[in-house]
């Protein structure tokens, strides 16, 4: 569930709290004026989106979003990738060209049918370089022509052609096993070409998903009604609310008010205790993300590995997380997180030694006094938190340098840190979109990724994580990114501080729901059995 990418500690918190389902029982019902009936609707509690524009979003299809558009395929709740918009598709022996046949009754929620015209002008709109999407290059830059146009090279992408108006054919430019689950990533979702010029057009958006948008009320409250015309099996449900005022979800889900609830910290512990009523209701997963703690490589002093080195052996981790984040996720020693493919077990490469990270930053030719005040960038309102309050003390104390916070907007966070405002250090973190290391070491460390935030390069690297991406034979290809990540962590281009656990509790009579360590569209699927 890029999900999905935020800020450090936040990221934790976040992943347990963004995507809870309510229903409101016998409470006041904020959505009758919409003709909203609490019994054939879901209920989510949900901060209030950063955007609806699938090109510009940082976040997966778990979302409203994923749930208002759809792409040509999607992840189901076991990772696999399945036919959405696409009703099949042909691969030819190399590879590199594929033919997706879309179903002929995709239609968007105002009736105008959807063709393979649709699909290339979406993809064309996100890689058009005025529209600014960060991650048009990671999804679709597989597909030729389309890295061309974000350079503003060219006018058209060069590799998808309409063959007629069910049919397109889209050439990428090397046989990629990864390739079509990138294509579940939002960014290749389907826009009208006539809504997304109107003004505010994100208010009123003109879908094929699931769900259409009947209302949203800044902050308020944002009201989906099922799309009775869906071009697969409209949802069980007539309505999903996102209510986007404050509350207590704990609080409201033991009062019988919600349908399920992400639990952390001390309401964990208390819920885990099989005496507790809310026992049988806990399900708990890892998730595939990782929360780390990034170096600006494109600057002194953490151009140097060396520096780098220094800072991640001053970092007490398994006080972090045995402490702050309450033993709530797992020590991480390295980036991938358990459950990806090509996770290994491995021992910590940088064990808390602040001798050893005073040694390595002399032999850097650094004293404490040599290095003028650092900006440590993190999310946040008035005051930092004490996940980032404890690094920074880690630092100051054991290594004797000045570390000043600068807090962001956590609503821009994630758009500031891609603008380059990232200071010396930055919190952050990564939640897989698909299953497959490429999407953690090739995105976040390739010299030329968008998402490498603290801009870290290594030619070696690049050409090992170029080679990784076209091997076809499975466990060499492992190999290699098992390699790939070694080589990454005695870099040390961030602390890879933990990787997250996720624990919900869900009311018996939410039928459908599965906790998944990747973030997928589900609305769809879920019903209320009382």
């Amino acid at each position: 569930m890029v999900r999905r990418k935020i800020g450090g500690f936040i990221a934790l918190a976040l992943l347990l709290l963004n995507c809870n389902i309510w229903n409101l029982g016998d409470a006041e019902n904020p959505a009758s004026a919409y003709s909203v009936e609490r019994e054939e609707a879901v209920f989510l509690q949900s901060s209030q989106p950063v955007t609806l524009d699938p090109a510009l979003t940082h976040g997966g299809p778990d979302s409203a979003l994923g749930h208002i558009f759809s792409g040509l395929v999607q992840l189901d709740t076991n990772l696999r990738v399945q036919p959405d918009l696409a009703a099949g598709w042909e691969v030819d022996e190399a590879g590199t060209l594929y033919t997706f046949y879309l179903h002929r009754n995709a239609i968007f929620h105002d009736g105008r049918p959807l063709t393979a015209q649709d699909v290339i002008f979406s993809w064309e709109r996100a890689a058009d370089p005025a529209t600014g999407s960060d991650t048009a290059l990671t999804y679709l830059g597989d597909i030729v022509g389309v890295e061309e146009m974000i350079a503003g090279e060219v006018q058209q992408i060069e590799g998808v052609q309409a063959l007629d108006e069910h049919t397109l054919q889209v050439r990428i430019d090397a046989p990629k096993v990864y390739f079509l689950a990138k294509l579940a990533y939002p960014v290749a979702f389907v826009v009208d070409h006539d809504n997304v010029d109107r003004p505010d057009w994100e208010h009123e958006p003109n879908g094929s998903g699931p769900f259409r948008l009947r209302a949203w009320r800044d902050d308020e409250l944002m009201v989906l009604e099922r799309n009775e015309d869906y071009y697969r099996q409209p949802p069980a449900v007539a309505h999903v609310v996102l209510l986007m005022d404050a509350g207590l979800p704990l609080a409201r889900y033991e009062q019988g008010q919600i349908d399920l609830v992400g639990v952390g910290g001390s309401n964990l512990e208390r819920v885990e205790d099989p005496n507790s009523p809310l026992f049988p209701q806990l399900r708990t997963a890892a998730a595939m993300c990782t929360t780390y703690v990034g170096f600006n490589s494109r600057q002194p002093p953490f151009d140097d590995p060396l520096v780098r080195r220094a800072f991640s052996y001053a970092i007490d981790q398994e006080r972090l997380v045995s402490g702050l984040l309450e033993g709530n996720a797992l020590r991480a020693t390295g980036p991938l997180p358990p459950g990806m493919p090509g996770y290994v077990t491995r021992d910590p490469a940088y064990p808390f030694d602040p001798q050893r990270a005073q040694d390595l930053l002399a032999q850097a030719g650094y004293t404490p006094q040599d290095l003028s005040t650092l900006t440590y960038t993190t999310a946040g309102y008035g005051e930092v938190g004490s996940f980032e309050a404890a690094v920074i003390s880690m630092w100051q104390e054991n290594l004797g340098v000045t570390v000043q916070p600068q807090l962001l907007d956590p609503f821009v966070y994630n758009e500031e840190l891609y603008g380059g405002n990232v200071g010396h250090l930055f919190s952050s973190g990564w939640c897989a979109d698909y299953p497959d290391p490429q999407n953690f070491l090739d995105v976040l460390f390739h010299s030329r990724s968008p998402q490498n935030l603290g801009g870290f390069g290594h030619p070696e690297i690049d050409a090992l994580l170029e080679e990784a991406r076209t091997v076809g034979d499975p466990a060499q290809r492992m190999a290699l990114y098992r390699e790939i990540e070694q080589r990454i962590i005695e870099e040390a281009p961030a602390v890879f501080v933990a990787h997250s656990l996720s624990a919900v509790l869900v009311k018996p009579y939410l039928q459908g729901y599965e906790l998944t360590p990747i973030g997928v569209p589900q609305w769809h699927t879920l019903s209320i059995e009382r």
